[in-house]
């Protein structure tokens, strides 16, 4: 075990106990062992790489993640980060990432990709982007599905931070191994999987206890909840998309 990636699975433990998380984790057996895959997992919380980061833990791996750059920029942040041996993102020129997460699969990691890109205010799964199954393909490794259902109630985009003991169920779960083929369309096998990750999401949200009313705000229009629809969602992440150029 390395000693960065050791010592904040430590600490995250400890919170997560500290908490009083109620995790259920499912799937374990279709991580493997050895060898590399791209883990895809939707993103509704700040907190997501931990989540999913544990359902490797548990099955004896390592996961390195994809995160945005500027995460990097963060004093404290910068040593762990790389440390850890996750891959930075630059969003206007992602070429260099996406080798390096080439070359991290390739040597037998897990590669962990938030497809979405950025989290759903909707809570719904968003539109996917291609580039980590094409990731898979290239590389010859398997796509891991994994859904994260509850993670909102602790942190989310808009929301002030749970950290205090709040008993939050959560569910996380790792579907099967799903194989691309070298002369599969991206874009077509991307649509698969996100098909097969809304359906396991929609058991976990099936299976979660009662939502609390307190709450309806972070639970999808669909299922009862105030939160935004997909569509207006995605208005506001334009208009934050707009208000960062314009500030840059």
């Amino acid at each position: 075990m390395e000693p960065v990636y050791s010592s904040v699975i430590g600490v995250a433990r400890a919170l997560f106990a500290f908490q009083g998380l109620k995790i259920r984790l499912r799937g374990l057996d279709h991580v493997p062992r050895t060898g590399g895959a791209v883990m895809m997992i939707n993103h509704t919380g700040y907190f997501d790489f931990t989540y999913a980061g544990l359902a490797g833990v548990e099955a004896g791996r390592l996961v390195r993640f994809m995160a945005k750059k500027s995460i990097w920029g963060n004093p404290v942040a910068r040593p762990l980060m790389t440390g850890m041996r996750h891959i930075p993102v630059d969003r206007e020129a992602g070429q260099e990432s996406y080798e390096t997460a080439l070359a991290a699969l390739r040597s037998g990691e897990i590669v962990g990709v938030f497809p979405e890109a950025t989290i759903s205010r909707s809570f719904e799964l968003k539109e996917f982007k291609s580039g980590a199954v094409r990731l898979a393909q290239e590389a010859g490794v398997p796509v891991l599905p994994v859904t994260i259902w509850g993670s909102q109630r602790i942190w989310t985009k808009g929301r002030p931070r749970r950290m205090g003991r709040h008993h939050v169920p959560l569910f996380i779960t790792v579907g099967a191994p799903l194989v691309v083929a070298t002369d599969e369309d991206p874009v077509t096998a991307t649509a698969r999987v996100k098909d097969v990750m809304r359906v396991q999401l929609e058991a976990d949200q099936a299976a979660y206890p009662a939502w609390p009313d307190a709450e309806r705000e972070l639970l999808p229009a669909r299922l009862g909840g105030t939160a935004p629809t997909l569509e207006e969602a995605d208005t506001m992440d334009a208009a934050d998309r707009r208000a960062r150029r314009t500030a840059g």
